[in-house]
């Protein structure tokens, strides 16, 4: 704002209230005062104007007053350099977060998937961050009309390098030679990629399964990661399945034992980082028992109407505020 035009325009404001001290001055006052904040009028600006304009309207004016205005003036200084850092700080916050929502928007394309559509599994899946961008990965391959494989990992930490590693793993998996290939095999090459490329301060556990849909053969290998858990619809029963390996990245030379599992009708392979399992309530973290809980109370149900009120259970229980990156899949075999 041109200084002349400041002076001229405080001065009609502030003559209108000197005369009549009404509320429509006042208002006149606080939309200048909305107007030169967008011009980034600074406030020992203002107070200068107004000192002038004071000493015009009333040259009488005591000396004590137009000394402390002086006075006002020189704190106006020092208060005016804080509040231009703070505004130059908060636009720097503004560019960040944008930047960070582009990245966000990326890292979702980026790490986007399909969830295979077979006549004889039927699958559920739900995926949500904590914070803007997310530590955790889940991906799917369908293999032709025999077989897919499913992924799931998680970087131990949040934000931006844990969202970064996740994309350098789906990379690393889609410059894979072949999509069938036993995990085991999967777990053993991508280890070797994250123990060359990733920060040592950083962690990946990962689970890596291939579901034969002949044979309904379930074959799977561990880095670390959650064990699953199996429900026997038979037996009407939920337990892990054992499975165990070398976190990624620990040992370049580490190798992953692989493990079968035979899926009969009903039967449930459930799948989560831990973000499921240590969400916390005010008495601490939830037992393995309470999810178990809760999606026995939706057994009745498909397996995505089962993730997604999971979910919404267990936000609800920690009063909407996701604490950890939060991955849940269901594989259930129909026929």
């Amino acid at each position: 704002m041109n200084y002349d035009k400041l002076e001229s325009e405080y001065k009609e404001i502030l003559s209108a209230y000197l005369n009549r001290q009404s509320e429509e001055a006042l208002y006149k006052g606080q939309e200048f005062s909305r107007r030169i904040l967008g011009e980034k009028v600074s406030p020992e600006e203002i107070i200068s104007v107004h000192k002038a304009m004071l000493q015009d309207l009333s040259p009488e004016i005591p000396d004590n007053i137009l000394h402390s205005l002086d006075f006002l003036l020189e704190v106006m200084i020092g208060y005016g350099i804080a509040y231009r850092e703070h505004q130059s700080l908060r636009h720097r916050q503004q560019e960040i977060q944008t930047e960070i929502e582009i990245a966000a928007n990326v890292q979702q394309t980026l790490l986007e998937t399909k969830i295979p559509e077979t006549d004889s599994v039927e699958i559920g899946a739900i995926s949500v961050a904590a914070k803007h961008m997310s530590g955790d990965y889940y991906h799917f391959v369908h293999n032709e009309k025999d077989s897919f494989s499913v992924a799931i990992a998680d970087v131990i930490g949040k934000g931006i390098p844990a969202a970064m590693c996740m994309s350098m793993i789906k990379y690393a998996m889609d410059s894979l030679p072949d999509t069938r290939v036993a995990p085991s095999y999967v777990l053993g090459n991508l280890n070797r990629v994250v123990e060359q490329n990733v920060d040592a301060s950083m962690f990946i556990t990962m689970f890596y399964g291939m579901y034969d849909l002949h044979k309904h053969l379930f074959s799977f290998s561990s880095a670390g990661h959650e064990p699953p858990l199996y429900f026997d619809a038979k037996k009407n029963e939920f337990y892990e399945l054992d499975a165990r390996g070398l976190v990624l990245g620990i040992d370049r030379l580490a190798t992953y034992q692989q493990y079968e599992k035979q899926i009969e009708v009903d039967d449930m392979v459930i799948l989560f980082s831990d973000g499921v399992t240590e969400c916390r309530t005010e008495e601490g973290f939830i037992e393995v028992d309470k999810i178990i809980d809760l999606i026995r109370s939706y057994i009745h149900l498909p397996p995505q109407a089962i993730v997604e009120l999971v979910y919404r259970d267990l936000e609800k229980i920690q009063d909407f505020q996701l604490r950890d990156d939060f991955t849940l899949i269901i594989l259930k075999r129909k026929v």
